[in-house]
């Protein structure tokens, strides 16, 4: 797959799955948060060489949260690209459970936009507007409104509640599965426990819970393609750290192996505001 193959999936669909997803989806609030902010910058590589860099940032405000994510090339990959893209999306927090309400994507990449709002309420996504959409596809497992029912955009996916304590990075922080819908398919994300580990640098010096992630595809792919086929049995893996208070985890690095070699999404800075220990911040 040649680099510019390579960034237009990071802006359209990878970008999504790997970044929005996991990369920034293991953000975890409390739903009784008082007003905060998540800052962070990622660096995005492929097989070691840098193609692109990520921020994202993150309000709480009571049960309310607003968040947005950019994606620019970077490195190598500016000699194959000049292909960027963004998402941003806001809901509630009730209880133990996210409930999105508008989520927007925009990226362009390979001469091609791409676009997705999703407006959603009580946990489904209620009215959606999709640009390119789909070629028609015999093969293709067809999306029907069962599948916009208990679902989230890939950013509100970002917001999981956990207990504080030990259970933080624990095995209860990766028992969950995230059940995704992007305005083209219909996927879930399963993670499982693995382990936990030090670091030291890119913004955040202690431990961190190492949780493997598996790509379930439910609708609006075609299971005979290569890609499919690869991502379904891809190794993924994510790492997140404590935010300076055990009830918030950040995503520090996240690898997803590709045809062309391992994705790896880290963070470089992150920056917290509003919580006891700015342990996070550089």
């Amino acid at each position: 797959m040649s680099g510019l193959k390579i960034f237009g999936r990071l802006s359209a669909t990878t970008c999504l799955v790997g970044i929005l997803v996991l990369a920034s989806s293991m953000l975890s609030a409390p739903a009784s948060a008082k007003t905060s902010s998540v800052g962070g910058l990622y660096n995005i590589s492929i097989a070691g060489f840098t193609v692109g860099r990520g921020s994202l940032s993150l309000a709480l405000q009571g049960n309310a949260y607003s968040a947005k994510v950019s994606i620019e090339p970077a490195g190598v990959g500016t000699l194959f690209t000049t292909g960027k893209g963004g998402a941003e999306a806001s809901g509630w927090l009730v209880g133990s459970k996210v409930v999105p309400s508008n989520y927007q994507m925009a990226s362009h990449a390979a001469d091609r936009d791409f676009y997705v709002a999703l407006k959603q309420g009580s946990g489904h996504i209620r009215k959606m507007e999709v640009t390119p959409q789909f070629k028609p596809n015999k093969e293709r497992i067809k999306i029907t409104g069962k599948h916009r029912k208990n679902a989230m955009d890939p950013l509100s996916a970002a917001l999981m509640p956990v207990r504080s304590g030990k259970e933080a990075l624990g095995p209860e922080a990766c028992k969950r599965k995230l059940p995704i819908f992007d305005g083209w398919t219909r996927f879930d994300i399963k993670l499982s426990y693995k382990g936990t580990r030090e670091v030291s640098g890119k913004g955040y010096d202690g431990p961190v819970v190492v949780c493997k992630a598996q790509w379930v595809p439910v609708a609006g792919h075609r299971p005979s393609k290569a890609s499919v086929k690869h991502m379904a049995k891809a190794s993924m893996e994510a790492w997140f750290a404590p935010a300076g208070r055990d009830d918030v985890l950040i995503p520090y690095r996240i690898s997803i192996d590709t045809t062309t070699g391992r994705l790896v999404v880290q963070a470089s800075k992150l920056k917290i505001d509003g919580s006891d220990q700015d342990r996070a911040a550089r």
